[in-house]
């Protein structure tokens, strides 16, 4: 992939980010907290992906958090009912494809704009499971479903290397086929996009369908690792895959972003927490940072678009 201005300075962002704690800090640079800081963002990963691929086509999805926690207790639920973990993981993802078909539905076909169906359905969603599980996490896991049944130590790299070969799979993709070129060129511009044989619409329920798919995975990924489900988790999750893409370099009006950049942008957003506490920095300067630099971003492709446009 070729790195553009934007990746290079998210490059050098990191660069600094990483060189913090070798200022006095012991700890951070152990292979268990470096592991760890690789298992936890896997998720919003993979989350940010589908995020990335939404925004381009023009759209944006709010409610991917209610469909992370939702595809999660799903998931429980079915494993705690005695199914096999591949007929589990088919459920899990057959549930976000839907909940991401209701979503391209509603703002495709319906005309509803996607901040209003997806804030909606995160609502609707949210409430929903809180009046389903009455606030209860789902506890008394079978073994077979944490880590997938193959044991921390062994499925630790496993997960790594198959959100690496996804992440592959979806950067190629996305750059190299008609239909990965087909969001950005529907994002770009509907009308000129259907003059040359695309239909948007399709695009878009597409684009909105692999968000659900990819919730749901990032559930699996993320539940899996705990001998409970919160029936309150993914809140704040949308922020988190929003700001990653962003700050990546997609733009938020769409037709323009990588996947390299957005995972940079997970890197990035990921890793500035853990720095922190190791630096014991009030955590309140976290939250403060992630919005300079996600205003920043904003503003930044603000400039760069309007620059495009004299030019």
């Amino acid at each position: 992939m070729k790195l553009g201005p934007r990746e290079i300075a998210l490059l050098g962002a990191i660069a600094v980010l990483f060189t913090l704690p070798l200022i006095g800090v012991s700890g951070f640079y152990t292979t268990g907290n470096l592991r760890n800081l690789i298992i936890d963002n896997l998720p919003i990963l993979i989350a940010a992906i589908g995020m990335t691929v939404v925004i381009i086509a023009g759209q944006i999805d709010i409610s991917i958090g209610s469909q992370f926690v939702v595809c999660g207790v799903v998931s429980g639920l079915a494993a705690k009912s005695g199914l096999p973990m591949p007929v589990v993981i088919l459920t899990t993802l057959a549930t976000g494809a839907f909940f991401g078909a209701v979503n391209g539905l509603l703002t495709a076909r319906f005309g509803i704009p996607a901040i209003i169906a997806t804030l909606a359905t995160m609502v609707i969603l949210r409430n929903g499971l809180i009046r389903a599980t009455k606030g209860d996490w789902i506890q008394n896991l079978p073994s077979n479903y944490q880590w997938l049944g193959l044991g921390q130590s062994a499925a630790q790299p496993v997960y790594i290397l198959l959100v690496a070969g996804l992440f592959g799979v979806a950067a190629w993709a996305l750059r190299s086929t008609a239909a990965g070129r087909s969001f950005y060129a529907v994002g770009c511009d509907h009308e000129a996009s259907r003059r040359v044989g695309i239909n948007p619409n399709l695009v878009i329920f597409a684009s909105f369908a692999l968000m659900g798919v990819l919730a749901a995975t990032a559930a699996l990924f993320n539940f899996t690792r705990y001998p409970s489900i919160e029936s309150n988790a993914g809140i704040g999750l949308e922020l988190k895959v929003i700001a990653a893409a962003v700050v990546g370099g997609t733009s938020i009006t769409g037709g323009r972003g990588t996947l390299l950049g957005t995972l940079l942008g997970v890197i990035l957003m990921g890793t500035i927490g853990t720095v922190f506490t190791f630096l014991h920095v009030n955590p309140a300067w976290e939250k403060a940072i992630q919005g300079a630099v996600i205003l920043a971003a904003v503003v930044s492709d603000t400039f760069f678009r309007k620059a495009e446009a004299r030019g």
